[in-house]
């Protein structure tokens, strides 16, 4: 007698991807809330000192001219942009650490991230953003605030809800 082998994979359990999902979201979060009170602790958030690192990355990295003309607006207007990049930074890290509108706060991750790690070409480690930039792709394609998170409270009320 011969055991065949199924050649087709196991089906994951759902819940354990929601698991999974939940814990990239948590880790995602801490990870901005992190960030956010280490450059508040160098005074980044500051219009000089934010100026200055983004004339640093104008004049080291290699990213694109266009987007280093984005960058120079920024310059332009440090007293707006950095306490606003601040705000961001650790409304993001909470809602995602919630798992509050875990959709649409991802997906401003993903835009947020993928924008640092074109500014970063050349100055960083390629991988150093990639992998969060792509992991906030996923929170804003998964359920991942449904698990662990007050988006599942919503779902109760709006299954569908893209919110959540």
């Amino acid at each position: 007698m011969t055991t065949s082998v199924n050649p087709i994979p196991e089906v994951v359990n759902g819940r354990q991807a929601a698991i999974g999902l939940a814990l990239v979201r948590v880790t995602i979060g801490a990870e901005f809330v992190w960030v956010f009170f280490e450059n508040l602790g160098k005074g980044l958030y500051k219009p000089a000192a934010y100026a200055g690192l983004i004339k640093f990355y104008i004049e080291k990295d290699t990213a694109p001219a266009v987007w280093k003309s984005v960058m120079g607006l920024m310059v332009g207007h440090a007293s707006m942009a950095a306490p606003l990049q601040g705000t961001l930074e650790i409304s993001i890290g909470v809602l995602l650490l919630l798992g509050l509108f875990t959709r649409p706060v991802a997906f401003v991750a993903f835009g947020f991230l993928a924008s640092l790690w074109v500014s970063e070409w050349g100055t960083a480690w390629i991988w150093e953003l990639l992998v969060p930039v792509l992991a906030s792709l996923a929170l804003s394609i998964g359920n991942a605030g449904r698990t662990w998170g007050f988006d599942a409270l919503l779902a109760r009320r709006r299954l569908n809800s893209p919110l959540s």
